[in-house]
């Protein structure tokens, strides 16, 4: 299992407002998607998100999104250190990700990235 990155998640309430003082922080353009209501803005290693509060309180449990090379890979790297799949892997917008519990209680989402 190899991890290329990790990127920091970040609830708003105003995504629109956010995205330029994310923009100038990290020296990017932001790439916006929408998933399942919420709406989505990467900019360099922050994560903006955006919706429904029902939608943002799920996503708050979700500690960071580690890039890595494989998500296959990584679900059975975790599998076998006892970490919990709790979903996944599914192809998304970022490419292949999965959620998983690791045995201290953290929850991350793993991603990687589309050929």
């Amino acid at each position: 299992m190899e991890i290329l990155g990790a990127t920091l998640r970040v609830c708003v309430d105003d995504i629109e407002s956010a995205i330029p003082f994310y923009e100038r922080l990290a020296g990017g353009s932001a790439l916006r998607f929408e998933r399942g209501g919420v709406q989505v803005a990467a900019v360099g290693c922050f994560l903006l998100m955006s919706g429904p509060a029902t939608e943002l309180d799920v996503l708050r449990k979700v500690a960071a999104t580690i890039a890595v090379k494989d998500v296959e890979e990584t679900r059975q790297v975790l599998a076998e250190m006892g970490a919990d799949i709790l979903a996944g892997p599914l192809p998304s917008p970022a490419g292949r990700n999965l959620l998983a519990r690791h045995p201290d209680g953290a929850v991350y989402e793993y991603v990687d990235r589309p050929s």
